[in-house]
């Protein structure tokens, strides 16, 4: 089983969009073993984005991402650094796929909704730098879950 990572950006946490992402991993059949809002600090910023710091437009990302909080979340499943991609969609929201997160949820390069890993080994690195081992939860997924009282056993 694979794990990946999922950012949910500010501006989806501004207009109340966390549901809305969820439910499509969800829907898909993933699973979540780990979630947590946090505010992202200097260090984490600097690590992450470690390949756009010397760009121009670095400290508006930089801005941008420390402006709300954000949620981290950790995904498992087959294939699922492949999977969030394609639900996910293109970086740049305006031309991403109708059905896709980013296209049907955001309108800019930025600004658009979600970060999910690229590939299975900046995933390994990214779950690590975002959640401790003992952050993240490993259970039995099933469809239908029933809890037994002490009378029905």
């Amino acid at each position: 089983m694979e794990r990946t990572l999922v950012l949910i950006k500010p501006d989806s946490i501004q207009r109340g969009l966390i549901g809305e992402i969820t439910k499509r991993f969800e829907k898909k059949g993933l699973k979540l073993v780990g979630m947590k809002m946090m505010h992202l600090s200097e260090a984490i910023i600097l690590e992450h984005y470690a390949h756009l710091a010397d760009k121009p437009f670095f400290k508006g990302v930089k801005n941008f991402m420390q402006s709300s909080p954000v949620i981290a979340q950790c995904w498992e499943g087959m294939e699922a650094v492949d999977a969030v991609r394609i639900l996910v969609g293109i970086t740049k929201a305006r031309a991403a796929d109708a059905g896709s997160i980013r296209g049907d949820l955001a309108m800019s390069f930025q600004c658009n909704a979600v970060h999910a890993s690229d590939s299975l080994e900046t995933a390994q690195r990214e779950v690590k730098r975002f959640f401790k081992e003992d952050e993240i939860f490993d259970y039995e997924k099933t469809e239908y879950m029933h809890v037994y009282s002490e009378d029905e056993k």
